[in-house]
Protein backbone atom coordinates (compact mmCIF):
# COMPACT_ATOMS: atom_id res chain seq x y z
CA UNK A 1 0.00 0.00 0.00
CA UNK A 2 1.54 3.31 -0.94
CA UNK A 3 2.02 5.93 1.17
CA UNK A 4 -0.66 8.53 0.00
CA UNK A 5 -3.17 5.40 -0.36
CA UNK A 6 -2.73 5.01 3.61
CA UNK A 7 -2.92 8.89 4.08
CA UNK A 8 -5.66 9.40 2.37
CA UNK A 9 -7.37 6.26 4.23
CA UNK A 10 -6.20 7.62 7.81
CA UNK A 11 -7.72 11.02 6.92
CA UNK A 12 -10.75 9.58 5.66
CA UNK A 13 -11.02 7.31 9.01
CA UNK A 14 -10.95 10.76 10.80
CA UNK A 15 -13.25 12.84 8.52
CA UNK A 16 -15.71 9.43 9.71
CA UNK A 17 -14.85 9.54 13.27
CA UNK A 18 -15.61 13.52 13.28
CA UNK A 19 -18.83 13.23 11.26
CA UNK A 20 -19.82 10.57 13.90
CA UNK A 21 -19.04 12.34 16.66
CA UNK A 22 -21.21 15.36 15.10
CA UNK A 23 -24.21 13.20 14.62
CA UNK A 24 -23.80 11.86 18.10
CA UNK A 25 -23.62 15.07 19.73
CA UNK A 26 -26.33 16.47 17.64
CA UNK A 27 -28.71 13.47 18.61
CA UNK A 28 -27.61 14.48 22.58
CA UNK A 29 -29.63 17.30 22.18
CA UNK A 30 -32.88 15.56 20.92
CA UNK A 31 -35.60 14.62 23.42
CA UNK A 32 -35.87 11.17 21.66
CA UNK A 33 -32.21 10.62 21.36
CA UNK A 34 -32.45 7.11 23.54
CA UNK A 35 -35.60 5.81 21.02
CA UNK A 36 -34.39 6.91 18.25
CA UNK A 37 -30.80 5.24 18.24
CA UNK A 38 -30.15 1.69 17.66
CA UNK A 39 -28.54 -0.13 20.21
CA UNK A 40 -25.45 -0.45 18.50
CA UNK A 41 -24.96 3.03 19.14
CA UNK A 42 -26.60 3.13 22.53
CA UNK A 43 -24.06 1.10 23.47
CA UNK A 44 -21.30 3.96 24.71
CA UNK A 45 -17.29 3.15 24.13
CA UNK A 46 -16.80 3.11 28.20
CA UNK A 47 -19.70 0.37 28.92
CA UNK A 48 -22.55 2.63 29.84
CA UNK A 49 -26.16 2.66 28.56
CA UNK A 50 -26.52 6.13 27.95
CA UNK A 51 -30.14 6.28 29.15
CA UNK A 52 -29.59 6.57 32.92
CA UNK A 53 -30.58 9.78 34.19
CA UNK A 54 -27.80 8.90 37.29
CA UNK A 55 -24.80 8.83 35.04
CA UNK A 56 -25.93 11.86 33.23
CA UNK A 57 -22.66 13.90 34.71
CA UNK A 58 -20.51 11.31 33.94
CA UNK A 59 -21.97 10.94 30.29
CA UNK A 60 -21.63 14.78 29.64
CA UNK A 61 -17.80 14.93 30.85
CA UNK A 62 -16.76 12.13 28.95
CA UNK A 63 -18.42 13.64 25.99
CA UNK A 64 -16.57 17.00 26.76
CA UNK A 65 -13.28 15.11 26.79
CA UNK A 66 -14.22 13.12 23.78
CA UNK A 67 -15.24 16.69 21.50
CA UNK A 68 -12.10 18.22 23.00
CA UNK A 69 -10.04 15.40 21.82
CA UNK A 70 -11.50 15.82 18.31
CA UNK A 71 -11.46 19.28 17.34
CA UNK A 72 -8.36 19.50 16.56
CA UNK A 73 -8.82 16.82 14.40
CA UNK A 74 -11.78 18.36 12.88
CA UNK A 75 -10.11 21.68 12.51
CA UNK A 76 -7.48 19.72 10.38
CA UNK A 77 -9.72 18.18 8.18
CA UNK A 78 -11.49 21.66 7.74
CA UNK A 79 -7.87 23.57 7.14
CA UNK A 80 -6.91 21.17 4.28
CA UNK A 81 -10.89 21.33 2.95
CA UNK A 82 -10.30 24.90 3.10
CA UNK A 83 -6.86 25.40 1.37
CA UNK A 84 -7.50 22.32 -1.39
CA UNK A 85 -10.54 24.33 -2.32
CA UNK A 86 -11.11 25.48 -5.88
CA UNK A 87 -10.82 29.42 -6.23
CA UNK A 88 -14.66 30.47 -6.20
CA UNK A 89 -16.26 32.36 -8.92
CA UNK A 90 -17.84 35.29 -7.53
CA UNK A 91 -21.52 37.06 -9.29
CA UNK A 92 -22.34 39.84 -7.65
CA UNK A 93 -25.81 40.94 -8.64
CA UNK A 94 -26.05 44.76 -8.21
CA UNK A 95 -29.44 46.48 -8.36
CA UNK A 96 -30.50 49.78 -8.21
CA UNK A 97 -33.29 51.75 -6.13
CA UNK A 98 -34.33 48.68 -4.43
CA UNK A 99 -35.02 48.62 -1.06
CA UNK A 100 -35.25 46.22 1.64
CA UNK A 101 -38.39 44.63 1.31
CA UNK A 102 -38.76 44.89 -2.33
CA UNK A 103 -38.90 41.13 -2.00
CA UNK A 104 -41.67 38.59 -2.08
CA UNK A 105 -39.16 36.78 0.66
CA UNK A 106 -39.27 40.03 3.05
CA UNK A 107 -42.90 39.50 3.58
CA UNK A 108 -43.62 41.71 0.30
CA UNK A 109 -47.37 40.33 -0.36
CA UNK A 110 -47.41 41.82 -4.02
CA UNK A 111 -44.10 41.65 -5.75
CA UNK A 112 -43.46 38.77 -7.33
CA UNK A 113 -39.49 37.33 -6.80
CA UNK A 114 -39.55 33.66 -6.91
CA UNK A 115 -35.87 33.53 -8.33
CA UNK A 116 -34.42 35.71 -5.36
CA UNK A 117 -36.94 33.93 -2.98
CA UNK A 118 -35.53 30.70 -3.62
CA UNK A 119 -32.03 32.13 -3.75
CA UNK A 120 -32.57 33.02 -0.05
CA UNK A 121 -33.61 29.57 1.13
CA UNK A 122 -30.51 28.06 -0.34
CA UNK A 123 -28.43 30.85 1.34
CA UNK A 124 -28.47 33.37 4.15
CA UNK A 125 -30.89 36.81 4.01
CA UNK A 126 -29.35 39.58 5.89
CA UNK A 127 -32.56 41.67 7.21
CA UNK A 128 -30.79 44.61 8.46
CA UNK A 129 -28.41 45.31 5.55
CA UNK A 130 -27.88 48.86 4.98
CA UNK A 131 -25.97 51.34 3.28
CA UNK A 132 -23.76 53.98 4.57
CA UNK A 133 -24.52 56.53 2.26
CA UNK A 134 -28.11 56.57 0.03
CA UNK A 135 -27.35 57.46 -3.25
CA UNK A 136 -26.09 55.45 -6.55
CA UNK A 137 -22.79 56.91 -7.24
CA UNK A 138 -21.23 57.32 -3.64
CA UNK A 139 -22.98 53.65 -2.69
CA UNK A 140 -20.53 52.70 -5.41
CA UNK A 141 -17.51 54.26 -5.55
CA UNK A 142 -17.72 52.27 -1.52
CA UNK A 143 -18.36 48.93 -3.55
CA UNK A 144 -15.11 50.02 -5.50
CA UNK A 145 -12.90 51.05 -2.59
CA UNK A 146 -14.19 49.29 0.46
CA UNK A 147 -14.60 53.10 2.33
CA UNK A 148 -16.80 55.32 2.99
CA UNK A 149 -17.56 58.52 1.78
CA UNK A 150 -15.53 60.50 4.05
CA UNK A 151 -12.57 58.35 2.28
CA UNK A 152 -12.93 58.16 -1.08
CA UNK A 153 -14.47 61.99 -1.02
CA UNK A 154 -16.91 60.69 -4.32
CA UNK A 155 -19.53 63.61 -3.48
CA UNK A 156 -20.46 64.23 -6.90
CA UNK A 157 -21.47 62.60 -10.17
CA UNK A 158 -18.75 61.98 -12.01
CA UNK A 159 -16.25 64.62 -8.94
CA UNK A 160 -15.45 64.37 -5.75
CA UNK A 161 -14.64 66.95 -3.52
CA UNK A 162 -13.17 70.55 -4.49
CA UNK A 163 -10.13 71.23 -3.08
CA UNK A 164 -8.27 75.11 -3.85
CA UNK A 165 -10.72 74.96 -6.62
CA UNK A 166 -9.78 71.83 -8.16
CA UNK A 167 -12.41 69.51 -8.64
CA UNK A 168 -11.41 66.24 -7.66
CA UNK A 169 -12.45 62.70 -9.02
CA UNK A 170 -12.66 59.43 -7.63
CA UNK A 171 -9.70 59.82 -5.41
CA UNK A 172 -8.84 56.04 -4.80
CA UNK A 173 -5.87 54.62 -6.58
CA UNK A 174 -6.80 52.83 -9.43
CA UNK A 175 -4.42 49.39 -8.36
CA UNK A 176 -6.53 49.79 -5.31
CA UNK A 177 -9.95 49.25 -6.76
CA UNK A 178 -12.46 46.12 -6.46
CA UNK A 179 -11.71 45.00 -9.63
CA UNK A 180 -7.70 46.01 -10.07
CA UNK A 181 -7.33 43.58 -6.83
CA UNK A 182 -9.19 40.71 -8.09
CA UNK A 183 -7.98 41.19 -11.10
CA UNK A 184 -4.29 41.83 -11.15
CA UNK A 185 -3.55 40.10 -7.64
CA UNK A 186 -5.71 36.94 -7.46
CA UNK A 187 -5.73 36.62 -11.03
CA UNK A 188 -9.69 36.32 -11.59
CA UNK A 189 -11.15 36.96 -14.81
CA UNK A 190 -12.95 40.79 -14.32
CA UNK A 191 -16.55 42.21 -15.94
CA UNK A 192 -18.96 44.80 -15.73
CA UNK A 193 -22.30 44.70 -17.31
CA UNK A 194 -24.61 47.43 -16.33
CA UNK A 195 -24.55 50.58 -15.10
CA UNK A 196 -21.24 51.59 -13.40
CA UNK A 197 -22.49 54.81 -11.76
CA UNK A 198 -19.04 57.28 -11.19
CA UNK A 199 -19.28 58.84 -14.54
CA UNK A 200 -15.24 58.98 -14.57
CA UNK A 201 -12.89 56.91 -16.25
CA UNK A 202 -11.36 53.76 -14.35
CA UNK A 203 -8.22 52.34 -16.47
CA UNK A 204 -10.03 49.66 -18.48
CA UNK A 205 -6.79 47.60 -18.69
CA UNK A 206 -6.33 47.70 -14.88
CA UNK A 207 -9.62 46.87 -14.05
CA UNK A 208 -11.53 44.95 -16.71
CA UNK A 209 -11.34 41.92 -18.64
CA UNK A 210 -14.52 42.74 -20.12
CA UNK A 211 -16.60 46.31 -19.46
CA UNK A 212 -20.00 47.57 -20.72
CA UNK A 213 -22.00 50.67 -19.00
CA UNK A 214 -25.28 51.13 -19.46
CA UNK A 215 -26.58 54.27 -17.43
CA UNK A 216 -29.62 56.91 -17.32
CA UNK A 217 -32.15 55.01 -19.88
CA UNK A 218 -34.99 51.90 -20.16
CA UNK A 219 -35.34 51.63 -24.05
CA UNK A 220 -32.65 52.68 -26.51
CA UNK A 221 -32.07 51.61 -30.03
CA UNK A 222 -29.11 49.68 -31.01
CA UNK A 223 -28.87 48.75 -34.60
CA UNK A 224 -32.21 47.17 -35.61
CA UNK A 225 -33.45 45.99 -32.11
CA UNK A 226 -35.25 48.64 -29.56
CA UNK A 227 -33.49 47.06 -25.88
CA UNK A 228 -34.90 47.03 -22.66
CA UNK A 229 -31.97 48.18 -20.29
CA UNK A 230 -32.73 44.64 -18.43
CA UNK A 231 -32.74 43.26 -20.98
CA UNK A 232 -29.46 44.88 -22.48
CA UNK A 233 -27.99 44.09 -18.65
CA UNK A 234 -28.29 40.38 -19.18
CA UNK A 235 -27.86 39.94 -22.53
CA UNK A 236 -24.23 41.53 -21.79
CA UNK A 237 -23.76 39.29 -18.58
CA UNK A 238 -24.61 36.24 -21.08
CA UNK A 239 -22.11 37.23 -23.66
CA UNK A 240 -19.42 37.35 -20.97
CA UNK A 241 -19.82 34.17 -19.17
CA UNK A 242 -20.30 32.47 -22.46
CA UNK A 243 -16.77 33.61 -24.38
CA UNK A 244 -14.30 34.07 -20.77
CA UNK A 245 -11.65 32.41 -20.09
CA UNK A 246 -12.42 29.42 -18.59
CA UNK A 247 -9.25 28.51 -16.72
CA UNK A 248 -9.40 31.24 -14.78
CA UNK A 249 -12.22 31.78 -11.58
CA UNK A 250 -14.25 35.10 -12.58
CA UNK A 251 -15.54 37.73 -10.74
CA UNK A 252 -18.83 39.65 -12.50
CA UNK A 253 -21.18 42.61 -11.73
CA UNK A 254 -23.99 42.77 -13.12
CA UNK A 255 -24.80 46.02 -12.30
CA UNK A 256 -28.43 46.41 -13.60
CA UNK A 257 -30.27 50.10 -14.10
CA UNK A 258 -33.44 49.16 -12.86
CA UNK A 259 -35.25 49.80 -10.89
CA UNK A 260 -33.82 53.38 -11.21
CA UNK A 261 -36.39 55.70 -12.52
CA UNK A 262 -35.62 57.87 -16.10
CA UNK A 263 -35.21 61.17 -14.49
CA UNK A 264 -37.05 63.81 -15.90
CA UNK A 265 -39.44 61.23 -18.17
CA UNK A 266 -42.75 62.19 -16.73
CA UNK A 267 -43.90 57.71 -17.24
CA UNK A 268 -40.56 57.35 -14.71
CA UNK A 269 -40.45 53.79 -14.96
CA UNK A 270 -41.15 51.91 -18.09
CA UNK A 271 -40.84 47.86 -18.15
CA UNK A 272 -40.66 45.62 -20.54
CA UNK A 273 -43.91 45.15 -22.59
CA UNK A 274 -44.25 41.46 -21.93
CA UNK A 275 -44.50 42.55 -17.99
CA UNK A 276 -47.58 45.11 -18.75
CA UNK A 277 -50.11 42.20 -17.80
CA UNK A 278 -48.63 41.51 -14.18
CA UNK A 279 -50.03 43.42 -11.14
CA UNK A 280 -53.13 44.53 -12.98
CA UNK A 281 -55.49 43.29 -10.48
CA UNK A 282 -53.07 44.31 -7.45
CA UNK A 283 -54.09 47.04 -5.08
CA UNK A 284 -50.59 48.54 -3.41
CA UNK A 285 -50.90 49.79 -0.23
CA UNK A 286 -50.54 53.17 0.83
CA UNK A 287 -47.98 53.23 3.24
CA UNK A 288 -48.62 53.76 6.95
CA UNK A 289 -46.59 56.71 6.77
CA UNK A 290 -47.37 58.11 3.78
CA UNK A 291 -49.56 60.81 4.86
CA UNK A 292 -49.74 64.74 4.77
CA UNK A 293 -49.60 64.33 8.53
CA UNK A 294 -46.07 62.58 8.04
CA UNK A 295 -45.16 65.51 5.69
CA UNK A 296 -45.99 68.21 8.20
CA UNK A 297 -43.61 66.69 10.72
CA UNK A 298 -40.66 66.21 8.66
CA UNK A 299 -38.24 69.20 10.10
CA UNK A 300 -39.00 72.97 9.46
CA UNK A 301 -36.54 73.03 6.02
CA UNK A 302 -37.94 70.54 4.20
CA UNK A 303 -40.20 72.47 1.55
CA UNK A 304 -42.00 71.68 -1.60
CA UNK A 305 -39.22 72.67 -3.48
CA UNK A 306 -37.12 70.16 -1.24
CA UNK A 307 -35.76 67.42 -3.88
CA UNK A 308 -37.64 64.24 -2.30
CA UNK A 309 -41.19 66.73 -2.26
CA UNK A 310 -40.66 67.17 -6.18
CA UNK A 311 -40.34 63.58 -6.59
CA UNK A 312 -43.28 63.15 -4.87
CA UNK A 313 -45.26 64.98 -6.68
CA UNK A 314 -43.85 63.11 -9.96
CA UNK A 315 -44.96 59.82 -8.91
CA UNK A 316 -47.12 59.57 -5.28
CA UNK A 317 -49.61 62.84 -5.13
CA UNK A 318 -52.64 60.93 -6.71
CA UNK A 319 -54.02 57.80 -5.78
CA UNK A 320 -54.05 56.54 -9.15
CA UNK A 321 -50.62 58.08 -9.67
CA UNK A 322 -49.70 55.85 -7.26
CA UNK A 323 -50.86 52.41 -8.16
CA UNK A 324 -49.57 53.15 -11.54
CA UNK A 325 -45.77 53.91 -10.64
CA UNK A 326 -46.16 51.06 -7.97
CA UNK A 327 -46.46 48.38 -10.21
CA UNK A 328 -44.39 49.53 -13.10
CA UNK A 329 -41.47 50.00 -10.20
CA UNK A 330 -42.78 46.06 -9.20
CA UNK A 331 -42.57 44.94 -12.44
CA UNK A 332 -39.15 46.30 -13.22
CA UNK A 333 -38.24 44.50 -10.27
CA UNK A 334 -39.33 40.97 -11.45
CA UNK A 335 -37.59 41.47 -14.61
CA UNK A 336 -34.62 41.81 -12.42
CA UNK A 337 -35.60 38.49 -10.77
CA UNK A 338 -35.70 36.80 -13.61
CA UNK A 339 -32.85 37.73 -15.29
CA UNK A 340 -30.79 36.81 -12.46
CA UNK A 341 -32.66 33.18 -12.84
CA UNK A 342 -31.96 33.36 -16.52
CA UNK A 343 -27.53 34.01 -15.13
CA UNK A 344 -28.07 31.39 -12.63
CA UNK A 345 -29.40 28.60 -14.98
CA UNK A 346 -26.49 29.11 -17.38
CA UNK A 347 -23.67 29.02 -14.18
CA UNK A 348 -25.88 25.93 -12.99
CA UNK A 349 -26.11 24.11 -16.80
CA UNK A 350 -22.12 24.93 -16.80
CA UNK A 351 -21.65 23.11 -13.38
CA UNK A 352 -20.22 25.90 -12.05
CA UNK A 353 -22.23 27.20 -10.18
CA UNK A 354 -22.08 25.05 -7.03
CA UNK A 355 -18.43 26.88 -6.75
CA UNK A 356 -19.39 29.93 -7.41
CA UNK A 357 -20.12 32.66 -4.74
CA UNK A 358 -23.63 34.82 -5.40
CA UNK A 359 -24.31 38.26 -3.90
CA UNK A 360 -27.65 39.91 -4.94
CA UNK A 361 -28.25 43.41 -3.21
CA UNK A 362 -28.50 46.86 -3.84
CA UNK A 363 -26.84 50.42 -3.97
CA UNK A 364 -29.64 52.39 -1.83
CA UNK A 365 -33.33 51.83 -0.59
CA UNK A 366 -36.34 54.20 -1.65
CA UNK A 367 -39.07 55.78 -0.09
CA UNK A 368 -42.44 55.21 -1.57
CA UNK A 369 -44.53 58.03 -0.47
CA UNK A 370 -43.26 57.43 3.22
CA UNK A 371 -43.19 60.82 5.22
CA UNK A 372 -44.13 62.57 1.61
CA UNK A 373 -40.97 61.71 -0.07
CA UNK A 374 -39.47 59.65 -3.17
CA UNK A 375 -36.53 58.59 -3.74
CA UNK A 376 -33.80 58.53 -1.10
CA UNK A 377 -30.69 60.39 0.37
CA UNK A 378 -32.06 60.49 4.05
CA UNK A 379 -31.29 58.98 6.98
CA UNK A 380 -34.62 57.06 7.37
CA UNK A 381 -35.15 53.30 7.33
CA UNK A 382 -36.85 53.23 3.91
CA UNK A 383 -33.59 54.87 2.34
CA UNK A 384 -30.74 52.92 4.72
CA UNK A 385 -31.94 49.32 4.35
CA UNK A 386 -31.52 47.27 1.21
CA UNK A 387 -32.25 43.45 0.40
CA UNK A 388 -28.56 41.76 0.78
CA UNK A 389 -28.87 37.91 -0.06
CA UNK A 390 -25.64 35.61 -0.13
CA UNK A 391 -25.44 31.99 -1.08
CA UNK A 392 -22.00 30.50 -0.87
CA UNK A 393 -20.37 27.33 -0.98
CA UNK A 394 -18.50 27.24 2.22
CA UNK A 395 -21.43 28.05 4.38
CA UNK A 396 -22.04 25.92 6.74
CA UNK A 397 -25.53 23.88 6.19
CA UNK A 398 -27.21 25.05 9.84
CA UNK A 399 -26.98 28.61 8.13
CA UNK A 400 -28.79 27.68 4.81
CA UNK A 401 -32.32 29.17 4.42
CA UNK A 402 -31.76 30.86 7.51
CA UNK A 403 -32.21 34.79 8.08
CA UNK A 404 -29.26 36.97 9.65
CA UNK A 405 -30.34 40.59 11.49
CA UNK A 406 -26.47 41.88 12.52
CA UNK A 407 -25.88 45.04 11.16
CA UNK A 408 -24.44 44.55 7.67
CA UNK A 409 -23.18 47.55 5.71
CA UNK A 410 -22.11 48.48 1.57
CA UNK A 411 -18.56 48.48 3.27
CA UNK A 412 -18.23 45.15 3.58
CA UNK A 413 -18.78 43.85 0.44
CA UNK A 414 -15.08 44.61 -0.86
CA UNK A 415 -14.07 42.67 2.20
CA UNK A 416 -16.06 39.75 1.61
CA UNK A 417 -15.55 39.28 -2.18
CA UNK A 418 -11.77 39.44 -1.70
CA UNK A 419 -11.76 37.58 1.34
CA UNK A 420 -13.42 34.78 -0.86
CA UNK A 421 -10.93 35.31 -3.71
CA UNK A 422 -7.77 34.77 -1.11
CA UNK A 423 -7.31 38.38 -0.64
CA UNK A 424 -7.21 40.31 2.45
CA UNK A 425 -8.92 43.74 2.76
CA UNK A 426 -6.46 46.31 1.93
CA UNK A 427 -5.48 48.48 5.18
CA UNK A 428 -7.73 51.23 4.16
CA UNK A 429 -10.70 49.69 3.98
CA UNK A 430 -12.94 50.04 5.94
CA UNK A 431 -15.28 46.60 6.30
CA UNK A 432 -15.59 43.20 7.54
CA UNK A 433 -15.50 39.78 5.59
CA UNK A 434 -19.49 38.81 6.43
CA UNK A 435 -18.69 35.46 5.78
CA UNK A 436 -17.76 35.11 9.04
CA UNK A 437 -21.53 35.28 9.98
CA UNK A 438 -22.22 31.66 8.43
CA UNK A 439 -19.26 30.12 8.30
CA UNK A 440 -19.98 27.85 11.79
CA UNK A 441 -15.88 27.42 12.43
CA UNK A 442 -15.34 31.65 12.49
CA UNK A 443 -14.05 33.57 15.16
CA UNK A 444 -17.84 35.51 15.07
CA UNK A 445 -19.52 32.15 16.60
CA UNK A 446 -17.15 31.42 19.74
CA UNK A 447 -13.78 30.49 20.42
CA UNK A 448 -11.43 30.87 17.36
CA UNK A 449 -10.35 27.91 15.37
CA UNK A 450 -7.88 27.50 12.45
CA UNK A 451 -10.67 29.01 10.35
CA UNK A 452 -11.29 32.02 12.64
CA UNK A 453 -7.64 32.82 12.47
CA UNK A 454 -7.46 33.32 9.35
CA UNK A 455 -10.91 35.55 10.00
CA UNK A 456 -9.62 37.64 12.85
CA UNK A 457 -6.06 37.78 10.10
CA UNK A 458 -8.41 39.65 7.73
CA UNK A 459 -8.76 42.92 9.43
CA UNK A 460 -4.62 42.80 10.23
CA UNK A 461 -3.28 46.66 9.71
CA UNK A 462 -6.81 47.96 10.93
CA UNK A 463 -8.27 47.93 14.37
CA UNK A 464 -11.46 47.34 16.50
CA UNK A 465 -13.25 51.06 17.74
CA UNK A 466 -13.48 50.85 21.75
CA UNK A 467 -17.41 50.88 22.17
CA UNK A 468 -19.43 53.56 23.23
CA UNK A 469 -19.51 55.30 26.53
CA UNK A 470 -23.07 54.12 27.34
CA UNK A 471 -24.99 50.56 26.96
CA UNK A 472 -21.81 48.95 28.79
CA UNK A 473 -20.17 47.69 25.88
CA UNK A 474 -23.39 47.13 24.42
CA UNK A 475 -22.62 49.40 21.29
CA UNK A 476 -19.65 48.98 19.64
CA UNK A 477 -18.33 48.65 15.58
CA UNK A 478 -17.03 45.27 15.98
CA UNK A 479 -15.06 42.96 18.28
CA UNK A 480 -13.20 40.07 17.14
CA UNK A 481 -15.70 37.87 18.56
CA UNK A 482 -18.95 40.42 17.83
CA UNK A 483 -20.48 42.30 14.97
CA UNK A 484 -21.24 45.83 14.89
CA UNK A 485 -24.46 46.82 16.36
CA UNK A 486 -24.01 50.67 15.49
CA UNK A 487 -23.20 52.59 12.52
CA UNK A 488 -22.51 55.95 11.10
CA UNK A 489 -24.46 57.59 8.23
CA UNK A 490 -23.88 60.36 6.02
CA UNK A 491 -24.79 62.03 2.93
CA UNK A 492 -23.50 65.43 1.59
CA UNK A 493 -25.61 68.36 0.43
CA UNK A 494 -26.57 67.98 -3.40
CA UNK A 495 -26.58 71.01 -4.91
CA UNK A 496 -27.96 73.27 -2.36
CA UNK A 497 -29.36 72.96 1.56
CA UNK A 498 -32.79 73.90 0.12
CA UNK A 499 -32.44 71.20 -2.55
CA UNK A 500 -31.14 68.40 -0.83
CA UNK A 501 -29.53 68.95 2.38
CA UNK A 502 -27.04 67.05 3.91
CA UNK A 503 -27.38 64.57 6.40
CA UNK A 504 -25.45 62.04 9.28
CA UNK A 505 -27.09 59.56 11.70
CA UNK A 506 -26.01 57.45 14.61
CA UNK A 507 -27.87 54.05 13.86
CA UNK A 508 -28.60 51.51 16.06
CA UNK A 509 -31.20 49.39 16.47
CA UNK A 510 -33.28 50.92 19.56
CA UNK A 511 -32.55 54.18 18.91
CA UNK A 512 -31.15 56.77 15.98
CA UNK A 513 -29.92 59.87 16.11
CA UNK A 514 -30.27 62.55 13.33
CA UNK A 515 -28.02 65.40 12.35
CA UNK A 516 -28.84 68.10 9.55
CA UNK A 517 -25.32 69.92 9.60
CA UNK A 518 -26.94 72.74 6.89
CA UNK A 519 -29.04 73.72 9.84
CA UNK A 520 -27.16 72.44 12.70
CA UNK A 521 -30.61 70.28 13.40
CA UNK A 522 -31.06 67.12 15.63
CA UNK A 523 -33.47 64.60 15.69
CA UNK A 524 -33.90 61.22 18.41
CA UNK A 525 -36.02 58.32 17.42
CA UNK A 526 -37.26 55.21 19.46
CA UNK A 527 -36.93 52.74 16.52
CA UNK A 528 -38.65 50.01 19.39
CA UNK A 529 -41.58 52.04 19.74
CA UNK A 530 -41.55 54.19 16.80
CA UNK A 531 -40.35 51.95 13.74
CA UNK A 532 -41.55 54.93 11.11
CA UNK A 533 -39.34 57.41 12.60
CA UNK A 534 -42.45 60.07 12.92
CA UNK A 535 -41.78 61.33 16.55
CA UNK A 536 -38.83 62.78 17.07
CA UNK A 537 -38.02 62.80 20.96
CA UNK A 538 -35.71 65.66 20.76
CA UNK A 539 -37.45 67.96 23.12
CA UNK A 540 -38.99 65.39 25.26
CA UNK A 541 -38.83 66.05 28.82
CA UNK A 542 -38.27 62.10 29.72
CA UNK A 543 -34.82 61.69 31.71
CA UNK A 544 -34.25 58.65 29.73
CA UNK A 545 -34.58 60.60 26.47
CA UNK A 546 -32.16 63.40 27.29
CA UNK A 547 -29.92 60.93 28.74
CA UNK A 548 -30.00 58.90 25.29
CA UNK A 549 -29.47 62.19 23.39
CA UNK A 550 -25.99 63.15 25.15
CA UNK A 551 -24.96 59.51 24.85
CA UNK A 552 -25.89 59.35 21.13
CA UNK A 553 -24.79 62.91 20.43
CA UNK A 554 -21.32 62.38 21.92
CA UNK A 555 -20.71 58.39 20.30
CA UNK A 556 -22.24 60.07 16.74
CA UNK A 557 -19.13 62.68 17.19
CA UNK A 558 -16.80 59.97 17.97
CA UNK A 559 -17.49 57.79 14.62
CA UNK A 560 -17.56 60.81 12.57
CA UNK A 561 -14.19 61.77 13.33
CA UNK A 562 -12.95 57.84 13.13
CA UNK A 563 -14.68 58.07 9.56
CA UNK A 564 -13.11 61.27 8.93
CA UNK A 565 -10.03 60.24 9.78
CA UNK A 566 -6.71 58.02 7.77
CA UNK A 567 -6.90 55.83 10.70
CA UNK A 568 -6.65 52.05 10.02
CA UNK A 569 -9.79 50.92 11.58
CA UNK A 570 -12.66 48.42 10.71
CA UNK A 571 -16.06 50.48 11.43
Amino acid sequence: MSTTLASKLVLGLIILSAILMATLCKLHQTPSFQTNLPNWIMDSPTGMRLGGSSDKNARDQKRREMKEQQQPVIEEVEEEEEENRKPMNIILFYADDWRHDTLGAAGNPIVKTPVLDALAKEGVRFTENCVTTSICWISRATLYSGQYLARHHFEMLGRGRTVNGTQMGFEVPQNETLYALLKQKANYTTAHAGKLGLWVGLDDKLNFDFFVDEDGWHYRKFGNKLWHVTEKNTADALRFLTTRDKSRPFFLNVAYFATHAVDGDKRQYLPQNESMTMYVNDTIPIPVTGTEEAWKKMPYFFGENNEGRTRWRWRFDEPEKHQSMMKNYYRMASEVDTSVGTLLEVLRAEGVLNNTLVIFTTDNGNFHAEHGLADKWYPHQESIRVPLIIKDPRMSPEFIGTTNDEFTLNIDLAATILSAAGLEPLPTMMGRDMSVLYRKNMAIHGSPTAQARRATHSVTGRQFVAPASDGDGKYHSGTETKWRTEFFYEHPMHSNRNYIPASEALVRKDYKYFYWPNFQYEQLFDLQNDPGEMNDLFNSANPEHKAKLEDMRKRFLELKMLAHSDMKIVL
